[in-house]
């Protein structure tokens, strides 16, 4: 069973997308119905245009949804969303924003690691978050329960994403919900 959220909706899109060849949004509208997940075709484009969804041609022929994970982003080059500097938001930003808002309660740096803490239970889907995405400067996340600790290249690394992370969860606290 999901929680009726954004957030666990995209994960589904996700995973079935991931899970075999989905070929129309009728298709994939069916298989969310049957997981518990109403969503309608309008809010359903939203999703997969967020996603990053592209139909493409797999090797029997059919044209299916194929959504880009963190290691394709960087195999699309220039398509690849950049994370930029902690002033510059972008997509990446809004989908981490997004994830993160409530779950990051603070940011300890420790010459090139970043601890993260998190309430309780939410660190490993905290560190998943950050894995989906492409973080320049970061080798790698490990989550506890409620700690997420965030392994950059180097101190600089560190400190820019360490900046970012504040900038990025503190600026959407501070935002009316729309």
């Amino acid at each position: 069973m999901r929680p009726a959220s954004k957030t666990a909706r995209l994960d589904a899109i996700r995973q079935l997308v991931e899970q075999g060849q989905v070929t129309s949004q009728q298709q994939l509208v069916k298989l969310l119905n049957l997981q518990g997940i109403e969503v309608t075709q309008a809010t359903l484009s939203r999703d997969l245009e967020e996603l990053g969804a592209a139909k493409i041609r797999y090797p029997d022929g059919a044209l299916a949804y194929w959504i880009p994970d963190a290691a394709d982003q960087g195999l699309l080059g220039a398509a690849a969303v950049s994370m930029g500097s902690p002033s510059e938001p972008n997509k990446t930003d809004s989908y981490l924003t997004r994830v993160l808002t409530g779950l990051i309660t603070s940011v300890k740096r420790a010459g090139n690691l970043l601890v993260v803490r998190t309430p309780s239970g939410a660190a490993q889907y905290a560190a998943s978050a950050f894995d989906r995405q492409p973080l320049p400067g970061v080798l790698g996340t490990i989550a506890g329960d409620d700690t997420v600790l965030i392994i950059a290249a180097d101190d600089a690394a560190a400190e820019e994403r360490s900046a970012w992370l504040l900038n990025l969860t503190s600026s959407q606290a501070e935002k009316p919900e729309t």
